[in-house]
């Protein structure tokens, strides 16, 4: 595949054929935005309103503390709670809840700056890879070879393709049948990985070694999350 600015980093993705493609390209964003918002990002205004506004879930909190800049992070959540003081708690304290506050608290908690902006990149970064598939020939072939494609994310791919800019119809039935059997495939073989791992602790089987079902459970749960336990 011929590399240009937009491919560049789909080959860094695709290449390694390390697990699932798309769960690499959601960490690499997540990685990259995490360290985005408690570096440059304190020096962009229009970024300082969006995470003002937003706030981030428990998941991009905690990894934004354990990076270890801590005064970034007191600065982020010093504007972000005077901005619930101002906008998000009733001006009273007396009499009657109001609904509309509560609903507003409620949508700031569901909201999240770095989850957004992760969504927004992996639909990008799809949309190159829908373009490249199309041409097929190369990447095609390294698409193919992926190991496999996790459930979330088979689920992603397919929303995505199907969707209005995915993948022209003629296209999508094949589209399809090669994402779905990357999927299938490894599902079939965790399903049957865990069966040995089950009849493993059968006391016919004591004595026996144990092959690649010993860290099925880990691989399962990654499969079906998107993430390792």
């Amino acid at each position: 595949m011929k590399e240009t600015i937009c491919t560049i980093p789909i080959n860094d993705l695709f290449l390694p054929k390390n697990g699932c493609p798309f769960c690499s390209m959601e960490k690499m964003l997540e990685e990259q935005y995490v360290d985005f918002v408690t570096g440059d990002a304190m020096m962009e205004p229009n970024i300082r309103i969006e995470t003002n506004k937003k706030g981030f879930c428990h998941r991009h909190f905690s990894q934004m503390f354990q990076s270890g800049q801590k005064l970034p992070n007191a600065l982020i959540l010093e504007s972000h709670l005077q901005q619930l003081i101002d906008e998000k708690m009733p001006k009273k304290t007396k009499g009657k809840p109001d609904k509309k506050k509560l609903d507003e608290i409620k949508a700031a908690l569901d909201s999240c700056y770095v989850c957004d902006r992760i969504e927004w990149d992996m639909h990008h970064l799809t949309a190159t890879v829908f373009a490249e598939w199309i041409k097929g020939e190369e990447f095609r072939t390294l698409y193919n070879e992926q190991p496999y494609i996790c459930l979330k994310h088979y689920d992603f791919v397919m929303q995505a393709a199907a969707a209005k800019g995915g993948i022209p119809s003629k296209y999508l039935a094949d589209f399809h049948d090669e994402t779905a059997r990357l999927c299938k495939n490894y599902l079939q073989e965790l399903k049957d990985d865990i069966t040995t791992f089950c009849s493993m602790f059968d006391y016919r089987r004591q004595g026996r070694q144990w092959g690649k079902e010993k860290d099925a459970i880990e691989r399962s749960i990654e499969f079906l999350t998107g993430e390792a336990p």
